[in-house]
């Protein structure tokens, strides 16, 4: 499915020409790709059922040369999108088809690691998960764990404010990021942040963060070193209902406990999980709770014991804690590898992201159960329960007529109940394409507004990844989805980008 017009194939192929030959005066000569078979990888991110053919791609090897990118890009009016590892769930990197795509897969390296400030500097091409096995040596980790981190950059967690499993308790990549170094579309190389622990002037670090590309271009990040804890134990706890598992979610973080990670999975995924990795999970609960505890030896045993007081407190039908660090990491390969476990019993899934306040999550949970059987869709909930980040994985076939219509709709239902009880329609994904039309709900016509003001303080042509993650009003009003209140009305000059 493209999420782009139709553009003529001449009009295309003499603009390719033009960009192209402006790229090649001012990059290596294989820097530039132009042939059809070069540019079909890079139709689309993790979010595979929206896809187009970028008008070409640069790989621009260092900092000078992505500037030199951008530079092009503004002196000849085309839109740039920044590709990391291609893992983003929202089409946050889908190219546009008269577009240049940059990648920046040759950022890879690990610049430095400095243990006394427990920091790294690294290149935003770095996988997430390398930054900690480089650490490793130092006893430091980075702690931000996507389910993707073997395989998603840096970069790419910082355009989408990426969180993982254990984000409940150390936080999201904004809360474990110094510095972040990038070019404007005019080519300038500014920094955001600072080495200290606070930066004087608005805190444009956080902007930045979770930006989805669309104001400047990452080039390198200082991200934080945490200490790995001496000790970590994961209690799995089973349940008759999905809802009664929420319930728990709920009593735990009530009680005062604050988990390293708190992770639920209904019977749909741990059964698809169980015969994929052979996790240990319990196929006879409706639900499981993963709940991990870390810090010294006494600090977990007595939170261990605490956590099980709560589960039990809450009706949990079965209760195991992790014997040895094999069987702690054997439970979170289950987790870990949700995903791609529902791929292998349908042919096609649809993850949607979400967050809601924790004392929604049964009332949300039957809600969705409600609508599988309205849509006659399966759903395997599968979710960063502690932090109400819901992650309902849709399944559905694409070579059924009108089942990917279906699917979105479905999935528009869930984030629009996720707005009903006070929740917002992204917790890490982002917003990119996929989630447009529920941004006109989520926010006023006067907010989009403002979005819309910062995006021309950074970038006044409209070229930085345009037509993503902020509706123009007048695209709210073909969605038939903005809210008008207290009398406000869109307004007639705002740039449409």
């Amino acid at each position: 499915m493209s999420a782009q017009p139709h553009i003529p194939q001449s009009d295309r192929t003499a603009r390719r020409s033009r960009v192209a030959e402006a790229l090649r005066s001012r990059l290596p000569g294989q820097a530039v790709l132009t042939e059809r078979e070069d540019l079909r990888p890079y139709e689309c991110d993790g979010l595979s059922a929206y896809r187009e053919t970028p008008l070409l791609t640069a790989l621009p090897g260092t900092i000078p040369e992505a500037a030199e990118v951008m530079r092009v890009a503004r002196e000849t009016n085309t839109p740039v999108v920044a590709r990391g590892s291609g893992t983003g769930l929202s089409g946050g990197a889908t190219p546009l088809a008269d577009g240049i795509l940059l990648s920046l897969g040759k950022f890879n390296r690990i610049l430095s690691i400095d243990p006394l400030a427990r920091r790294a500097i690294v290149q935003p091409g770095v996988r997430n998960a390398a930054i900690s096995e480089a650490a490793a040596a130092h006893g430091l980790y980075y702690a931000p764990d996507p389910s993707s981190q073997i395989a998603c950059s840096i970069g790419g967690n910082v355009a989408e404010n990426s969180g993982g499993v254990h984000c409940l308790k150390y936080g999201l990549t904004v809360h474990n990021v110094q510095k972040v170094r990038a070019l404007t579309i005019e080519g300038d190389d500014i920094e955001f942040g600072c080495d200290a622990l606070d930066s004087p002037g608005y805190d444009l670090l956080a902007t930045i963060t979770g930006s989805e590309g669309l104001l400047a271009l990452t080039v390198e990040v200082s991200v934080k070193l945490l200490p790995r804890p001496q000790v970590a134990q994961v209690v799995m706890a089973s349940f008759a209902s999905v809802e009664a598992a929420g319930e728990a979610v709920a009593a735990v973080i009530g009680a005062g406990i604050i988990p390293a990670g708190l992770e639920m999975m209904d019977r749909l995924a741990t059964e698809a999980v169980e015969d994929f990795v052979h996790a240990g999970y319990d196929l006879e609960a409706e639900a499981i709770l993963l709940c991990e505890s870390d810090g010294t030896a006494e600090e977990v045993a007595e939170e261990i014991a605490k956590i099980a007081d709560v589960m039990k407190g809450a009706g949990c039908t079965a209760f195991a804690v992790s014997r040895d660090e094999t069987e702690r990491l054997r439970f979170w390969s289950g987790r870990k590898n949700a995903f791609p476990a529902v791929g292998r019993i349908s042919p096609d899934y649809y993850c949607i992201d979400g967050s809601i306040p924790r004392s929604a999550l049964p009332k949300v949970l039957r809600r969705i159960d409600e609508l599988s059987r309205h849509y006659s869709l399966r759903c395997a909930n599968v979710f960063h329960a502690g932090d109400g980040n819901l992650h309902p994985l849709i399944l559905y076939d694409a070579n059924v007529p009108g089942e990917l219509e279906k699917t979105e709709d479905y999935a528009g239902d869930i984030l629009e109940l996720c707005i009903e009880v006070g929740g917002t329609i992204t917790g890490e994904h982002g917003v990119g394409i996929e989630k447009i039309k529920q941004m006109c709900t989520q926010f006023q016509p006067r907010e989009l507004e403002q979005f819309h003001s910062l995006k021309a303080a950074f970038d006044p042509e409209g070229l930085l990844n345009p037509g993503k993650m902020v509706p123009t009003l007048h695209r709210c009003a073909e969605f038939g989805a903005m809210r008008v209140s207290r009398g406000q009305l869109p307004h007639p000059d705002l740039p449409r980008f």
